[in-house]
């Protein structure tokens, strides 16, 4: 289906809008401050004198004594709106559960071709599946709200780019959640992807390109082709926000705390920056501060993008803190504002294109206890020129396959991995073509001479008469792997390691090779016995993790970038 916010046909009775109710319709005024409400605070339809705290004991006494008519009615209203939001009953509260649902944008989930998509999460043994979602933060400028609070005038209405990336694991028993970011200059290959509403087709990049760039490629949906391509992970939804809708969130959320070990103030001689201007300690960030703290680079850290994802974390760890243990969700004013700004603010899926489905998610969601939310970046390496980077071979790899196999990033769910199965029958051993790689190579080791060589005899020794070495390409791998291109040749990739004693977890599909392919890595250097090394499952150490529960979590700053 082609992108669309799904609205009724016809005439329909007209819906009350936000403003009419005292909430704040723009996110700014001219000088960047929040706009206030006729009623003073824009907390929503109940004035001041009317919020009063609702804390009480167990003998029934409340903050304000003597008033439980004030009490029934707030909680007649929190009950009138949790219906309105949730249950969309008849009446009035349909027509608003409608207009909510128009709010949202929806967009196609994966617009790349079938080859290159993820076989489907498989359930447990309890029959329960996890969920992987993709976060996409766009930086389009195609409003003049955007364009505001973005800049770079030279790049307004071109192709938005993905510079926020987060893959969300929910696991299946819903105990745990892992969080990895792709820093936005990671170089790979983006798949073919073809948009669905103008049926242009984006070919396959032919040289490595920076994941960002795959937004402006269709939409979301070649955001999703290009992870799952490169994981080998299935996505079951994105969730997607640009520049205002960041800052409208923050405002209805009231604020997320962050810390930075320094004062701070992102700008250069020459122009660059961010803008955020921040004294040492911990400041609750909302608007368009909240904005420039997930966009900062220049004064966090190395000033590379991979610090700017690591305040990402720790922005978002202090927003679920923040929702969960506040009574931003208690007041019903703030609820129903949360509501509307959400549901504006977001492009999703056309699976998760209802406000009833994204409550339904955000249950499943908050099972997880704060203490096992696990958020990291994507292990990688720098690229040859030093300005981009690369996903960091087996540390990467072994990152996705935690997520395909549903172990926790935590460590805390250590369990036995079952061996990995396929519906594709393996072909005869002496059908089997596969090519024998050298990649015994390290960072302090030369590369064994000869060792493809000798491992592709072994094969045909054992049988896999097609093996033959490649003598021009010697690479550096850490552990000894097998890789497949698509998954009609998954059997055979699987009946090569277990030929050669190696676990199926070595097994893995990759858009890098064009039929199986044995790299023979450098636990392997010499004789003709495969000796599997001992997995824990634990992340590995280039893996570095951001915990939800860390509220001690504070930002290192820059010396080039503070201020007295």
């Amino acid at each position: 289906m082609a992108r669309s916010s799904v609205r009724g046909e016809g005439a329909r009775p007209r819906v009350p809008q936000a403003g009419e109710l005292g909430w704040d319709d723009s996110v700014y005024e001219e000088g960047g401050d929040a706009v206030r409400t006729a009623d003073g605070d824009g907390t929503g339809p109940l004035g001041p004198q009317e919020r009063g705290p609702l804390g009480g004991d167990d003998d029934g006494r409340h903050g304000i004594t003597g008033r439980p008519r004030r009490r029934r009615r707030i909680l007649r209203w929190s009950a009138m709106v949790l219906s309105v939001l949730i249950l969309g009953t008849a009446g009035a509260g349909y027509l608003y559960y409608r207009h909510l649902n128009n709010n949202l944008k929806r967009e196609d989930l994966n617009i790349g071709d079938a080859k290159d998509r993820a076989a489907k999460s498989k359930p447990n043994a309890a029959g329960q599946t996890p969920l992987n979602i993709l976060l996409i933060g766009s930086d389009a400028r195609n409003s003049t709200e955007n364009q505001k609070l973005g800049g770079a005038k030279d790049t307004f209405d071109t192709p938005a780019r993905a510079d926020v990336q987060m893959l969300l694991h929910l696991s299946a028993d819903r105990t745990n959640m892992s969080v990895v970011s792709m820093p936005r200059d990671t170089l790979l290959q983006i798949p073919n992807c073809t948009d669905t509403e103008t049926g242009k087709t984006y070919a396959a990049s032919s040289s490595l390109t920076m994941t960002n760039d795959s937004l402006g490629r269709g939409g979301p949906g070649c955001t999703v082709a290009t992870w799952e391509k490169l994981t080998d992970i299935h996505i079951d939804h994105f969730i997607m926000v640009d520049f205002a809708g960041v800052v409208s969130m923050a405002d209805a959320i009231g604020g997320v705390p962050v810390c930075v070990d320094a004062n701070i103030y992102s700008h250069t001689s020459t122009g660059h920056g961010s803008g955020l201007k921040l004294e040492e300690g911990t400041t609750s960030v909302k608007g368009k501060q909240a904005l420039q703290w997930l966009r900062t680079r220049y004064g966090f850290e190395d000033g590379s993008d991979i610090g700017r994802t690591k305040a990402q974390h720790q922005y978002m760890n202090s927003m679920v803190r923040q929702l969960r243990e506040n009574a931003t969700l208690s007041n019903p004013g703030k609820l129903r504002g949360l509501a509307e700004t959400a549901t504006s603010a977001l492009t999703v899926d056309q699976g998760l294109g209802s406000v009833t489905k994204l409550y339904d998610l955000s249950k499943e969601l908050k099972k997880v206890p704060t203490k096992r939310i696990t958020m990291t970046t994507m292990p990688w390496v720098y690229s040859s020129d030093g300005n981009r980077v690369l996903p960091k071979p087996a540390d990467a790899d072994k990152v996705w396959r935690l997520l395909r196999e549903d172990i926790a990033l935590d460590g805390k769910d250590k369990k036995k991995t079952a061996e990995k199965t396929s519906s594709d029958p393996a072909a005869a051993d002496d059908k089997i073509a596969v090519l024998v790689r050298n990649g015994t190579r390290t960072s302090t080791l030369a590369p064994v001479s000869g060792r493809a060589s000798a491992v592709s005899e072994l094969l045909v020794g054992e049988g896999f008469t097609q093996a033959k070495a490649d003598p021009s390409t010697v690479t550096a791998e850490a552990a000894t792997v097998i890789r497949y291109p698509s998954a009609d040749l998954e059997g055979d990739a699987l009946r090569v390691a277990k030929a050669l004693g190696m676990s199926s977890h070595a097994v893995e599909k990759s858009a890098d090779v064009s039929g199986v392919t044995l790299v023979v890595g450098a636990d392997w250097r010499d004789g003709t016995t495969y000796k599997a090394p001992e997995d824990d499952d634990s992340a590995p150490e280039s893996a570095k993790l951001d915990k939800g529960s860390d509220t001690s979590a504070c930002m290192h700053v820059n010396p080039d970038y503070t201020w007295s």
